[in-house]
């Protein structure tokens, strides 16, 4: 055993307690007060359901767009020269940087019925902003860094040799992709995707401003424990956070479980 492992193994565990677990387990109790009835009651109102379908269901569809669109920018980043390439590398993580409530405006002032896109979507019925699809796109915008910068570095990392020798042996760009390029990036790219899904789930700034924040259409979980807590209902706002949290943890513990599946693939593989 290395030494200074005991210090700074208790080090650790007491700043993951006070920072993630004392909250958490503070937010369980909470909840704890309500009755069973009134539990289940409350997180499986025809109000909540439709809130976490919005929120868990779009937040999986803008992770699985991010893990495409992240693909193609950092394969473009990586295997390109271009006029503009560091401009183009600094914009990807300006999401990151970005006030929520600033980017949710800009959103709405371009998907709007009278914005810049919207005036030309809405004629063809693509309604974006105020609906379930704006939701979507806003979750698509703060995620996208994620898939980007977990795949750019495995691809910067990558031997060319290794497809050399695929080409040279005749092997096709679509078997040369699929063996070597892909076997070694889809750890990377599930990790993306669960940085993405979480960090969509969670948005709150951007989406309030171009959802149009309708119950039962457009209105996601965070907003609804937001309205609780504005509505002294405390012990009704932590059960929802408590859904929403054992809603996350499972996801990621399921991407977790493919991270190492995939990465045992590749070593036998």
């Amino acid at each position: 055993m290395l030494p200074g492992f005991a210090p700074t193994l208790a080090i650790t565990l007491t700043y993951l307690s006070l920072l993630v677990l004392i909250p958490l387990a503070a937010l369980v109790i909470k909840s704890a007060g309500l009755s069973w009835a009134q539990f289940w009651s409350t997180v499986s109102s025809p109000r909540a359901l439709a809130a976490y379908k919005l929120s868990f269901g779009g937040a999986l569809v803008a992770a699985a767009v991010n893990s495409a669109a992240g693909l193609l920018l950092a394969w473009i980043l990586v295997r390109y020269k271009f006029f503009g390439k560091a401009i183009v590398d600094a914009l990807i993580d300006l999401p990151l940087a970005l006030p929520t409530a600033v980017a949710g405006i800009s959103l709405t002032a371009i998907y709007a019925p009278n914005g810049i896109l919207g005036r030309h979507l809405e004629p063809h019925g693509i309604k974006v902003a105020f609906s379930g699809l704006g939701v979507i796109v806003a979750m698509v915008f703060v995620g996208l860094p994620f898939a980007v910068r977990t795949v750019q570095p495995v691809l910067m990392d990558l031997d060319p040799l290794a497809e050399e020798a695929a080409a040279v042996l005749g092997a096709s760009r679509l078997f040369t992709f699929r063996r070597i390029i892909l076997r070694a990036i889809v750890p990377a790219m599930l990790t993306g995707f669960a940085l993405a899904f979480a960090r969509a789930v969670g948005e709150y700034g951007s989406i309030v401003f171009i959802s149009g924040n309708m119950p039962l259409e457009t209105e996601i979980v965070p907003l609804l424990i937001v309205t609780k807590l504005e509505q002294y209902q405390y012990s009704e706002a932590t059960a929802l956070a408590v859904v929403m949290l054992v809603g996350s943890f499972s996801t990621l513990l399921i991407v977790n479980a493919l991270q190492a599946w995939t990465r045992k693939g590749g070593r036998h593989g």
